[in-house]
Order: structure tokens, then C-alpha cells, then sequence
């Protein structure tokens, strides 16, 4: 997979080059999804907290532009609502997210493209990451993600966890992650199939 060379911003700010965007979002609009909040995603997004003991945690389907939150758990249990806020940004204040950004913050468009789980205990230690606008403007500090793939083999989104502290995720949270995602891929069959 290639990414776009840096762009003049002050800031190494690395989004991949996104190919298959338009393919997923005619697959995420067939399958309804990625437009609205479900409480059935969020309830993914909670549980996903609770395996992996973190913060925050997100159902995310990305298209040409932005990522949407249809699932999402925050510490204060806010995240089944429409805001993601963060503890404490790095300026030592708090931001406030809608269910959606764009593109170039964070790390699942990275993940989709790559179509490979990521794991950043630090987000700072890797420099293509570290100068990422959710590190500054949100305060996260590590990630785990991994893609959700469907039967077509279109990278629909992501299942990830983020924390404002560094976390040694290790070898067993990248199988969890991966075991998360591949549970949710099922349920969005089953779902597709007439099933849920």
C-alpha cells in the first residue's frame, strides 16, 4: 500500500492514499451503515472497552472523507450519545468530537488501507503517528485497531481502542482486537443476511 507524501502543514501529517474508498462507500451505503448512531454498535463499542480495559472505544466506518462513530464508549458513558470527549487534551483541556472526523485525524484510515490490525502502545515513539492532530488536539497516546473486512473483502471500517496514556497492548491485545473485529464482520452478515 503506498501514502501520500507529507503535506506543508507544519506537522508530519501522513493519511494514506485510500483506493478502494469509493468501492466501500457503495458497499457501506448498500449495507446501511456509517450515517447514523446504532445502539447495537454502541453496546460492540462498551464491551470492547471492557475486554480490553479501555477508555475509549469505537465501532468506525470510514468513506472518501471522513470516519463516522457508529458505535462509541467513552469513560463517562457519554459515548452513547452524539459527543466523544476526551479527559484532558495536552493543553491541559477538554476537547469535544462529534461521531465523526475527518480523515486525516487518527489512525483507522491507516488500518483500513493497510488492512492490517495496527498497535501503537505509544503513538509518539512512531513518527509518522506521533504528528497526528488527535495526539496534540485530543491528548491520545496509544491505539489498537483492527479493519472490519467483509465477505467481499472490502475494509469497511475499523474496531479500535484508544487511551491518553501509553498502553502495552501487546501480543494479547492484537489478538483480541483482531477476535473483536472478526466477531463484529459476523454479526454485520448475519445482519445483512436478514438475521438481526
Amino acid at each position: 500500500m503506498s501514502y501520500d507524501p507529507p503535506r506543508p502543514a507544519g506537522r508530519l501529517l501522513l493519511t494514506p492514499e485510500d483506493k478502494d474508498a469509493p468501492a466501500r462507500v457503495r458497499r457501506l451505503r448498500r449495507l446501511g451503515l456509517g450515517e447514523r448512531a446504532e445502539p447495537a454498535f454502541d453496546a460492540f463499542a462498551r464491551r470492547l472497552a471492557e475486554v480490553t480495559a479501555a477508555p475509549y472505544s469505537m465501532v468506525n466506518f470510514i468513506d472518501e472523507n471522513r470516519q463516522f462513530f457508529a458505535g462509541l464508549h467513552t469513560p463517562d458513558g457519554a459515548g452513547s450519545g452524539a459527543v466523544l470527549t476526551t479527559a484532558v487534551a495536552a493543553d491541559g483541556g477538554k476537547r469535544a468530537l462529534g461521531r465523526q472526523l475527518s480523515r486525516d485525524y487518527g489512525f483507522c484510515p491507516h488500518v483500513v488501507v493497510r488492512r492490517k490490525a495496527l498497535v501503537l502502545e505509544d503513538v509518539c515513539d512512531y513518527p509518522r503517528f506521533a504528528g497526528n492532530p488527535v495526539v496534540d488536539e485530543i491528548g491520545i497516546r496509544s491505539y489498537l485497531g483492527a479493519p472490519l473486512i467483509d465477505r467481499t473483502g472490502i475494509a469497511l471500517g475499523t474496531v479500535c481502542v484508544v487511551d491518553v496514556e501509553p498502553r502495552p497492548w501487546g501480543r494479547a491485545g492484537l489478538e483480541t482486537i483482531k477476535s473483536m473485529a472478526a466477531e463484529l464482520v459476523a454479526e454485520l452478515e448475519r445482519r445483512e443476511n436478514g438475521g438481526i
